[in-house]
């Protein structure tokens, strides 16, 4: 379990200027949870992120993982190896030329014997589907495939936490769902808490609970029924809800019997055509 009590963070840019990009976060993510962050450009969301695994430090409050908190430096590697992230641009997380080599990096520096970390490597790559590329070049592999491979390489160092921001903002739609598919299998089938920072409000609707963040502050937090429904306090926060339960708004306003929150295709045509 993730717990975060009363944490703020700031940005010093100069003597003068600060920047307040966390600001009394309360909440506790569950072991098992998929929970989607969102908010628009500056809201905290990234800064949130890296609160989550020490590699920011709250200003006021604690950041604990499993009791641990993130300010103990006694706990650091331990945190680290417990919450693995992943960022935007897959670029930035692959090191070596083979895709084997690399998801073996870092099971080599926790100091894991050999036999061990080939082991790891097989069974993380199979986890994201990519054993059959073991041998090949990374930068050789689509948008989407890197992104796996970014991840295969957490999941060598067997994190419980997965925490990932805007995974899919670089990739075009065939990567973003690949990975998408990838993340909500590793979470239903093999347990892993999945913290997704996304901007993508369909991405958000597969989440157990959808906290959307405004002025680095939690402004709502509930499931995303609960969240879509409130059309215009996300308008207002500038942001919108998932396509589909915008048309079956609009749908509902023409008189076509429609729940107003309606969240996927499969529920928009069992309710037009039961």
């Amino acid at each position: 379990m993730i717990q975060l009590q009363d944490v703020s963070y700031s940005y010093q840019l100069d003597e003068e200027h600060v920047i307040h990009a966390v600001s009394d976060i309360n909440l506790t993510i569950e072991q098992g949870e998929f929970l989607a962050i969102i908010g628009h450009n500056g809201s905290g969301k990234s800064t949130l992120a890296k609160l989550l695994n020490g590699l920011l430090l709250p200003d006021k409050g604690v950041v604990s993982v499993d009791s641990m908190s993130t300010s103990d430096p006694d706990k650091y590697w331990q945190i680290r190896q417990q919450v693995g992230m992943v960022f935007q641009n897959p670029d930035n997380q692959l090191i070596a030329t083979i895709v084997e080599e690399d998801v073996a990096f870092g099971p080599e520096n926790l100091g894991i014997p050999p036999a061990e970390i080939v082991s790891r490597v097989e069974e993380s790559l199979s986890q994201v589907a990519m054993l059959d590329y073991r041998h090949h070049a990374p930068h050789l592999l689509s948008g989407g495939q890197k992104q796996r491979i970014a991840i295969a390489g957490i999941l060598a160092m067997r994190p419980q936490y997965l925490v990932l921001d805007e995974p899919t903002a670089m990739l075009d739609p065939q990567g973003r769902r690949e990975v998408m598919d990838t993340v909500s299998r590793l979470n239903r089938e093999e347990g892993i808490t999945v913290v997704w920072i996304t901007h993508h409000m369909e991405e958000a609707v597969r989440a157990h609970r959808v906290m959307v963040m405004e002025h680095g502050r939690m402004a709502v937090l509930g499931t995303p029924r609960e969240v879509f429904q409130q059309t215009e306090l996300l308008q207002s926060l500038h942001l919108d809800v998932p396509v589909i339960t915008r048309l079956g708004q609009l749908l509902a306003q023409d008189g076509f019997n429609l729940p107003p929150d309606v969240l996927t295709v499969e529920e928009m045509v069992s309710h037009l055509c039961p």
